[in-house]
């Protein structure tokens, strides 16, 4: 049965792909700083933060066939007011917790097994306010890469997903509380060609993909996955 490590796994794409993975019959070690409500299996939950080594060096892992790496946070300042803090706490999840992940998991991995690593559109379009995330998930292009290079004589692939707008809770603190959350959401989505934010379930779907053998010869790849925000 396939075993595959899930960061980021309370909410959002990573609960996502849980339920998508745990619905194939995978077996599912979950990972995230919050509570963690697992899908119906035989499941492990770790909880602790992803940027902290004595996690990792705590963590059992056992022996991994996949691995997303997804735990992530979001930032949004001007470069004039964003506080070195808060840039360091954002390279701390996004960047250190994505390379200790992908640590832990190629320690762990079988040969010939496959991970993703949640990017963003952020890294591939240069927007206002997001200098810390973007050059978070910029960074972790690059860090995907390398990964890919390094694991692939042991058939190990390493691919990058990177989403555009997602309907995910990381939009609840900009939303006004006091209209209908849907509605604000669909009002965002019409900035994206194709109309609308993606759904997580989309997005973890696309991530199965990539872990699955029906991409068998794809790896240092990134697939931009953001109704054409990009274009």
């Amino acid at each position: 049965m396939t075993r595959i490590l899930i960061t980021g796994a309370a909410s959002g794409i990573g609960k996502a792909c849980a339920a998508h993975l745990a619905a194939t019959g995978a077996r599912l070690a979950l990972t995230d700083l919050n509570p963690i409500t697992p899908p119906a299996g035989d499941h492990e939950v770790l909880q602790g933060d992803v940027a902290d080594p004595a996690f990792w060096d705590a963590a059992d892992l056992g022996t991994l066939d996949g691995a997303i790496v997804n735990a992530g946070i979001g930032t949004a300042a001007p470069i004039a007011t964003l506080s070195l803090e808060e840039w360091r706490r954002t390279m701390a999840v996004n960047l250190d917790g994505a390379f200790l992940t992908l640590k832990a998991a190629l320690a762990a991995m079988r040969e010939g097994g496959s991970i993703v690593t949640m990017s963003s559109a952020s890294a591939l379009r240069a927007l206002p306010h997001t200098a810390a995330y973007g050059t978070s998930k910029a960074a972790l292009l690059h860090l995907t890469k390398v990964a890919a290079a390094e694991a692939a004589p042991r058939g190990i692939r390493v691919n990058a997903l990177a989403p555009g707008g997602v309907d995910t809770p990381i939009w609840d603190p900009m939303l006004d509380a006091g209209k209908d959350r849907g509605e604000q959401i669909a009002a965002m989505g019409k900035a994206v060609p194709l109309g609308r934010y993606a759904r997580p379930e989309e997005i973890a779907r696309q991530v199965a993909f990539l872990l699955s053998d029906d991409a068998a010869t794809i790896t240092g790849a990134v697939l931009a996955s953001d109704g054409g925000f990009t274009l």
